[in-house]
């Protein structure tokens, strides 16, 4: 049994003001899940896109307008959404500072389908 140590993963640019840290996925031999935070600077966050697995959304700081299945709500620290598989969704920084977040998926490769050809859909594969 290894631990994994959170402090040695890389931040990664996902995009301009969005930065990402896999702290679970396949790279560690994960069978199940992808865990992963975001830091997203005000005004940015993930564009509409949906996921074949279900999601858990978490803000762990700040302010976040989530949109799903066309209705927005918003989300503060310590609050969370379940996002169903197949439901197009997004978020965006509605606040001042820095955005974290942090995103549970059932699947051990992070996949998503975006309206904006130009996204990347597959991340963190072994």
């Amino acid at each position: 049994m290894t631990p994994l140590d959170h402090e040695t993963q890389p931040l990664e640019q996902w995009r301009e003001g969005v930065m990402t840290l896999m702290r679970v996925s396949a790279l560690v031999r994960s069978a199940q899940l992808c865990i992963f935070e975001q830091f997203c600077d005000p005004g940015l966050g993930a564009p509409l896109h949906l996921h074949a697995v279900e999601e858990v959304l978490e803000v762990m700081h700040g302010e976040a307008e989530v949109t799903l299945r066309g209705e927005s709500l918003i989300l503060r620290a310590n609050q969370s959404i379940v996002i169903p598989a197949g439901a197009r969704h997004g978020f965006r920084n509605i606040g001042s500072g820095i955005l974290k977040v942090r995103a549970t998926l059932a699947a051990p490769i992070f996949e998503a389908s975006y309206d904006d050809r130009a996204e990347q859909s597959r991340r963190w594969i072994p």
